[in-house]
């Protein structure tokens, strides 16, 4: 299993790095919405019904949403970068208190409160700089993979245990800590204050976690394990996109109350 994650990871960060720096601006941007309403399609199986029907309006509607931020495109981005923040806060309370029953109206609202912002996130930071994206990705994959290998190791004390019973305080701490070493050596490429960029990528670790756990909750009410099988070893899309859809809108809005973008 872990040679299929490392194989299937390796894959996907080369068509990574394709779609960043390789291919022009317009087919990357469409790359992220495709990737987007993937997501979608994903969280559509979470709306109480498998209809076709139903799951392809889900999507539309997601669509339409992506199609309205491009139109009004830079005016409001900062406007649903902030309601992210507050609902990723929202989230984040919400999960001391699961379980809890959720409306099927309401997993409609989360669906497009966790898909759009990270649309328009993944496209303020592309726009902004390429590599601004990257480093949010690598972000999240740090915590993850830290998370991973010391939970793994010394794993012990349950942080969620009736939304992932995998994850651990001891992994969240393995994950914090690669990301800080991760944000020190950018600083050996990269002009940085770090007594200012550390504790904000912590941060953002953090949220990232929140994001991971937040879709799980739908995952465990839907009775889900993965949201799909796309990538091998992985799952879904959402399954790889849980955690940045929480860490991305709140990096972007952090770089921009800071005037980096």
């Amino acid at each position: 299993m872990l040679k299929q994650r490392i194989t299937t990871a390796i894959i996907a960060v080369a068509v990574l790095a394709i779609v960043l720096f390789v291919v022009p601006p317009i087919v990357a941007e469409l790359f992220i919405a495709a990737l987007v309403l993937a997501g979608a399609w994903e969280w559509s199986a979470f709306l109480g019904s498998r209809s076709l029907p139903v799951r392809l309006t889900f999507i539309a509607v997601i669509a339409a949403l992506m199609v309205a931020v491009g139109l009004y495109w830079p005016d409001n981005v900062t406007l649903i970068l902030q309601l992210a923040l507050v609902w990723w806060l929202v989230a984040l309370v919400w999960i001391f208190f699961f379980p809890t029953p959720i409306p099927i109206g309401l997993r409609w609202v989360c669906g497009a409160l966790v898909l759009i912002p990270l649309y328009a996130a993944l496209v303020k930071l592309y726009q902004a700089d390429p590599s601004l994206l990257l480093f949010a990705l690598l972000i999240v994959w740090a915590a993850d993979i830290g998370a991973y290998f010391t939970g793994k190791r010394f794993g012990r004390v349950k942080l969620a245990p009736s939304i992932s019973p995998g994850k651990t305080w001891e992994g969240v701490i393995g994950g914090l800590l690669l990301v800080a070493i991760l944000t020190v050596a950018r600083s050996f490429w990269v002009e940085t204050d770090l007594a200012v960029l550390v504790p904000f990528c912590l941060g953002v670790a953090g949220v990232s976690i929140v994001g991971d756990l937040t879709v799980s909750m739908f995952k465990r009410t839907a009775g889900v394990k993965d949201s799909g099988k796309l990538f091998p070893g992985h799952g879904g899309v959402l399954d790889r996109i849980d955690s940045v859809s929480a860490a991305a809108p709140v990096f972007a809005l952090g770089l921009e109350w800071t005037g980096l973008i």
